[in-house]
């Protein structure tokens, strides 16, 4: 099992597209990347504890490779809007990969690169950050599957 974490905005959706994967053993929705320890969700909304809400995927990768959980993730939200997605507004929704090996962070480097070059987003710029994987906090057991217990289908993302 290997883990990848990823902030694409609300971790709802992010976290849905990420289950219905194959070699996706689990998606878990929670906060990475800020200064506050044990934020809870109404602390990160506040957009003051440096969080994006993220989701830790552990994946088989004997199934699924990092570099299509990479084509997943920026398939499914818009990586040239800063600190925001669709309707959230806030650091709290950027738009960030959280690497947790050298490899991975190369991976997303070379990924960011080519969607640059290839012009797949035409000539706006990718504000995705890469940073190095560090304290996961898991979110309130509310926001876990949060589509699927509540009867939705999908986001706005």
């Amino acid at each position: 099992m290997t883990l990848a974490t990823f902030g694409g905005g609300c971790f709802w959706g992010v976290e849905a597209f990420f289950r219905q994967q194959n070699g996706v053993i689990d998606a878990i929705s929670g906060y990475e990347g800020g200064d506050t320890l044990n934020p809870t969700y109404q602390d990160i909304c506040t957009g003051a504890t440096g969080h994006a809400e993220v989701v830790q995927v552990s994946f088989d990768e004997s199934l699924i490779s990092y570099e299509q959980l990479l084509v997943i993730f920026f398939g499914h939200h818009n990586p040239t809007q800063l600190n925001q997605q669709g309707v959230d507004v806030g650091t709290q929704y950027r738009s960030a990969v959280f690497y947790h090996d050298e490899q991975q962070q190369l991976l997303a480097q070379q990924y960011i690169s080519d969607l640059t070059s290839q012009q797949i987003f035409g000539t706006k710029k990718i504000v995705t950050e890469v940073t190095k994987a560090a304290t996961f906090y898991k979110a309130e057991e509310y926001h876990q599957d949060y589509l699927a217990k509540n009867g939705f289908g999908s986001c706005h993302l």
